[in-house]
């Protein structure tokens, strides 16, 4: 059974920094696609970051530059580090992996 558990949320102003983890069980996240997703109030969950099992990263238009995704293999984690944050990254963010959510983690940003 797969198990996502993020953390790392919070309330954070204009331009400053999060970093989210998602602790994972139930899968080997170093040889599986792991992506982030986010669902703002009244708008569709979308994709922020991915990793591929090869390492490959991609990311959503609208945070390019500013995000990162990364994963710890030893500890079956997978991080996402944001930076220069704005009012409108204001969402839930969510772990995936084929279809397996975790309960999500809320980021606040403040003006």
């Amino acid at each position: 059974q797969v198990r996502l558990v993020e953390s790392g949320g919070g309330l954070v102003q204009a331009g400053g920094s999060l970093r989210l983890s998602c602790a994972a069980s139930g899968i080997i996240v170093s040889i599986t696609l792991m992506g982030w997703y986010r669902q703002a109030p009244g708008k569709q969950r979308e994709l922020v970051a991915a990793i591929t099992r090869e390492g490959s990263t991609n990311y959503g238009d609208s945070v390019k530059g500013r995000f990162t995704i990364s994963r710890d293999n030893a500890k079956n984690m997978v991080f996402l580090q944001m930076n220069s944050l704005k009012p409108e990254d204001t969402a839930v963010y969510y772990c995936h992996t084929f279809g397996n959510w975790g309960q999500g983690t809320q980021v606040t940003v403040s003006s």
